[in-house]
């Protein structure tokens, strides 16, 4: 068996999905180390044969770190796409899917909906709510029917928006979003769950790198102004014109009109 360790949050987990693929389809057994509501969701799609939150007390084939400490760094040296050098770092060459198949919910809440997510893990990461509040009318006059998600992280929301979906389980999140109709969110550990099971998904980056957190998935649509002062995280400035509501707004709307969903 293989031993496969990641702390962290939501969206650095997904982003290791990849190896636990590979190494799967290579007939190895693996177990993931970590947050186990997240390695859930591998389990979900057999990527992974058991989870736990520490590392027992017994021999493995393999031990897989991805630490500070650890043979994978959790972060690459060069501005490179972090699943890149994750594979890179291991030597995995294997073509991996960008579709995590999970099976939706049934009666769905999210079905056919324009999910919006306005929030993430950082508040510097976060455009104003007046951004997504805006995007709401539009898809609204565009005959979407529009509902917020809301996250463990994600209560202040409530008091600006009055149709949710409220879920703190990772796994039900991406059963519920996979069969969206499309998603609006920020740099999040949500908006890359949401890509990664195949729902078109319009991602706003302001002072964190859209090229080393890119999401996995074949329809993503990364939203940056690429000022010449960014990426800046976690160092950002009080300005954060790269979070400019109306300059984002407008490439919203440049980017959906290409899609014409």
């Amino acid at each position: 068996m293989i031993l496969f360790y990641r702390r962290g949050a939501l969206g650095d987990t997904l982003l290791t999905f990849p190896v636990l693929e590979i190494l799967k389809r290579r007939g190895k057994r693996i177990l993931a180390v970590g947050n186990v509501d997240y390695f859930n969701i591998a389990k979900q799609a057999g990527w992974v044969d058991e989870i736990n939150y520490e590392i027992p007390h017994m021999d493995f084939e393999k031990v897989i770190k991805v630490s500070v400490d650890g043979d994978v760094k959790p972060f690459p040296e060069r501005r490179v796409w972090i699943v890149d050098h994750y594979l890179e770092s291991l030597g995995l060459k294997d073509i991996y899917s960008r579709l995590l198949n999970m099976i939706p919910l049934k009666d769905n809440p999210l079905r056919g909906k324009a999910v919006i997510h306005p929030s993430s893990g950082s508040a510097r990461k976060n455009p104003q709510i007046e951004l997504f509040l805006r995007i709401e009318e539009y898809l609204k006059k565009h005959g979407y029917e529009v509902i917020y998600l809301i996250g463990e992280a994600d209560k202040w929301v409530k008091k600006y928006v009055s149709r949710i979906y409220e879920s703190e389980n990772p796994t039900e999140m991406a059963k519920a979003l996979s069969n969206a109709r499309l998603f609006v969110g920020n740099d999040s550990g949500v908006s890359h769950l949401a890509s990664y099971v195949g729902v078109p998904s319009f991602i706003f980056y302001g002072p964190t790198d859209p090229l080393v957190w890119k999401p996995i998935g074949e329809k993503v649509y990364q939203i940056s102004l690429n000022l010449p002062c960014s990426p800046c995280f976690p160092y950002t400035c009080q300005e954060r014109l790269c979070l400019n509501t109306d300059t984002l707004f407008k490439s919203f709307i440049k980017a959906i009109k290409s899609l014409m969903i």
